[in-house]
């Protein structure tokens, strides 16, 4: 079966102007649409899941990894492995469709732009105000610094590589190829919903993961969603997500996922009723996390009030 599709090749630069219903404009002639075929799906698949699946599974075998803890020593080669092949898997489907990867979100030129930093230090300016609320009601604190001297720096290091590819992997698989491919067929935020859902779900596997941290992530998985609707690019949401990760599990000592990072900067401790601390699962599971992630949505709303990437839907409105 082919999906008729149009790539979104435009600049987004020319959208600017636009709103969340971009105004028509005027072209002499339509251009066809591309497609995607279930071949190209197929290959995207293998390479980004099947293939890494088998080199981390005799990784892990070789590292005898223990599951129960993050430790660069399995994490990043990991990750690493996982970011690898879902860009490749990326790059050979762009080749084969001939399409610039600008057109699944990911303008290389732009990997390390404006975007992408202003993403990591959001990142790290929200995880720090839930543990903020979470300390201020008397119910999180650092117990003490656990590194020093080069450490510090290994270390910090080790887990900013760890979770860019953390990061890499995650949105490019659920923000970028496939979210082009579901507004192929169906409206941006149908299709926003239902890869958030299936993100939610690849994170139920989590050691002490909690109600609360699920439907966090599948919040968090539609406001990365409205930064590529609204920035063109999956740059800030792979900047937010890798300082997040980073701030839990480096920087302030806490769970991430359910699980301690081994390698930390602070040794913290939060007590009191799960809904309020995350419990087990972290401060990603608290509900507080659940109301600053809304308020960096109304954020991201204000700060890139127009749509710039847009679904066939909008794109064939352009076109008439």
């Amino acid at each position: 079966m082919r999906i008729a599709v149009e790539a979104n090749l435009s600049d987004p630069n020319e959208r600017e102007n636009g709103t969340e219903f971009p105004a028509e404009r005027t072209i002499d002639k339509p251009q066809p649409a591309a497609a995607v075929k279930r071949k190209d799906i197929l290959l995207w698949v293998v390479v980004s899941f099947a293939v890494p699946a088998v080199f981390i599974l005799l990784l892990h075998h070789g590292l005898k990894h223990d599951k129960s803890i993050l430790s660069l020593r399995g994490e990043l080669p990991t990750k690493g492995i996982q970011a690898f092949f879902v860009v490749l898997g990326t790059w050979m489907v762009a080749r084969l469709e001939k399409r610039p990867l600008a057109a699944y979100g990911v303008p290389p030129d732009k990997a390390f732009g404006a975007r992408f930093w202003e993403g990591c230090v959001w990142g790290f300016v929200m995880l720090s105000a839930v543990l903020l609320v979470i300390r201020l009601t008397g119910h999180f604190q650092v117990d003490s610094v656990a590194l020093s001297g080069v450490a510090i720096f290994k270390y910090a290091a080790g887990w900013a590589l760890a979770f860019y590819g953390v990061a890499i992997s995650e949105e490019f698989s659920f923000r970028g190829y496939l979210l082009f491919i579901y507004t192929r067929g169906m409206r941006f935020w149908y299709s926003a919903l239902i890869l958030s859902c299936l993100f939610g779900a690849a994170h139920l596997g989590n050691p002490n993961e909690n109600v609360l941290g699920i439907l966090q992530v599948v919040v968090v998985g539609m406001i990365f969603c409205l930064t590529i609707r609204r920035t063109g690019t999956l740059w800030l949401a792979v900047g937010f997500h890798t300082t997040w990760d980073w701030a839990q599990t480096f920087f302030y000592g806490t769970a991430d996922s359910g699980l301690l990072g081994v390698g930390r900067l602070l040794n913290s401790s939060s007590v009191g009723p799960k809904w309020l601390t995350g419990g087990g699962a972290g401060p990603e599971g608290s509900v507080v996390a659940f109301v600053v992630l809304l308020l960096f949505g109304l954020l991201v709303h204000l700060r890139f009030p127009n749509a710039i990437y847009l679904d066939r839907f909008e794109q064939e409105r352009q076109v008439q």
